[in-house]
């Protein structure tokens, strides 16, 4: 099984983080496209990235911006999203060679995304999302995403994977669905995410447990609500997730917020 890990933000250099990933004997690190360093064009500078790989015998993923909005009802926004991860696919294109050489070759490399929830109206009696509102327009948005994504893949062995956060919504369900529908898309479970939620996309995500294909691992809690918590610390059977995980041949990152709970998870995982 491939272990990484992910962007950790008291690291403030692309080297430190590479630095941090050869010394805990890990496989590959989760490049985070919220981080100004890790903007489009500062990974369109491949050679940088390619070469401190290289040097520490790791490769790299991918973590779409959180903000990722391909069906917001202003053209001028949902361009600019898809031309990022048109330009992001072709990044990735150029990585593949350190997934060749420092990874599996049978399991792809991913383009990490979250469903953007979009805004909604609150009334006397309710709260009415606009998608849900909107659904032709929501969804032919994500139809046209799927062509495109296709397109700009176009045959190379890179899937974007759809991830939990706080629970997926009805409307979100559907255009999953229509995504999953193409073999460029698959599924990432995070499982502390989905321990803090109650569990509620359980059902979904094992309805469609063929398309897992990538794991964000944390422990957490339900009651109250945490998660990003090192392995250990939470209430997650861990390894009832790492059994699924390894079923699917699915690569996982080891999601942690800060170093010190990143090192006592490889611990954990050494231990057991």
């Amino acid at each position: 099984m491939q272990f990484g890990m992910p962007t950790l933000i008291e690291n403030k250099t692309l080297q430190d983080n590479v630095d941090l990933c050869k010394s805990l004997g890990l496989k590959f690190i989760e490049l985070n496209m919220n981080f100004p360093e890790y903007q489009v064009d500062r990974l369109e500078q491949v050679d940088e990235l390619i070469k401190t790989a290289e040097n520490a015998g790791i490769y790299y993923t991918i973590h779409l911006d959180e903000n990722l909005n391909i069906a917001d009802f202003n053209s001028l926004v949902t361009g600019a999203y898809l031309e990022t991860v048109r330009r992001t696919v072709e990044v990735a294109k150029k990585l593949l060679p350190l997934r060749d050489r420092f990874g599996d070759r049978t399991q792809p490399l991913i383009l990490n995304m979250h469903m953007n929830h979009g805004i909604f109206i609150t009334l006397p009696d309710r709260k009415v999302q606009m998608y849900d509102r909107d659904f032709d327009t929501y969804i032919t948005a994500f139809a046209r995403f799927r062509s495109l994504c296709e397109e700009w893949i176009a045959g190379n062995d890179i899937r974007i994977a759809v991830e939990n956060t706080d629970g997926f919504r009805e409307y979100e369900k559907k255009a999953i669905d229509l995504l999953l529908e193409s073999p460029a898309f698959g599924l990432t479970w995070d499982i502390g995410h989905s321990k803090a939620t109650g569990e509620k996309d359980v059902p979904f995500i094992m309805e469609r447990e063929e398309r897992l294909i990538h794991f964000h691992i944390h422990d957490g809690c339900e009651k109250p609500p945490k998660n990003h918590l090192a392995l250990g610390d939470g209430e997650i059977d861990l390894n009832a997730r790492f059994n699924l995980a390894g079923r699917r041949n699915a690569r996982c990152v080891l999601e942690t917020k800060t170093i010190e709970a990143l090192k006592k998870s490889v611990e954990w995982l050494k231990a057991m």
